[in-house]
């Protein structure tokens, strides 16, 4: 990793781009400013206040879980706190409560996409199936060598959720001073999830 003195908004930038939204959907991409606007430039993000009765804005409850579960494939929790523990679910609720409607809509269509599909695979929705069967349809997301246009919804939302979890992740109080320390960021790209299946080669 080569060390560059940018600012925090500038890094940022270039986390969700490493986070494939360079080559997303117009939706995608919007989603993915909005984060950056919303989150704060001096310390956590702007999220909810962390108070145990909370509840999402925009995501229902189950929505919520799919989210949550989602994050924290993406950034699971190693010798440091991962997304979960970040509460990044919350971070992304309040993006797409501030969102404009066409992305709302693009993000709930991706919601219900993978559970349909999760159900076809496996019998289940997302959120409940194991943890392997999860990691087996997001490694047909992020495949590069998946070409269908059924699966186009999935790995679309698949973009939009990789780019949201980074942004609210990195801009957390973990995030920055667990994950990254000293409050800087210095990372040129960031791939998105961390699981070797997920890579692109």
């Amino acid at each position: 990793m080569k060390q560059r003195s940018w600012s925090r908004r500038q890094a940022l930038k270039g986390l969700v781009l490493g986070a494939g939204a360079a080559a997303a959907p117009a939706w995608v991409q919007a989603l993915s400013e909005r984060a950056l606007a919303t989150s704060h430039p001096h310390g956590p993000a702007s999220a909810p206040v962390q108070t145990e009765d909370w509840a999402p804005r925009f995501l229902t409850g189950p929505q919520n879980r799919t989210v949550e579960a989602l994050s924290d494939l993406i950034i699971p929790e190693t010798d440091t706190p991962g997304a979960k523990a970040a509460r990044v679910t919350r971070f992304i609720d309040l993006v797409l409560a501030e969102s404009d409607p066409l992305p709302q809509q693009e993000f709930r269509r991706g919601l219900k996409w993978l559970d349909e599909r999760c159900r076809e695979l496996f019998g289940s929705d997302f959120a409940d199936c194991p943890q392997r069967q999860q990691i087996a349809m997001l490694t047909i997301l992020s495949s590069p060598q998946n070409r269908s246009l059924d699966d186009q919804p999935g790995v679309e939302f698949f973009q939009a959720v990789k780019s949201l979890t980074v942004t609210g992740y990195y801009t957390s109080e973990i995030g920055i001073y667990e994950e990254l320390g000293e409050g800087e960021l210095f990372f040129e790209g960031y791939a998105g999830c961390t699981h070797p299946e997920h890579q692109k080669s």
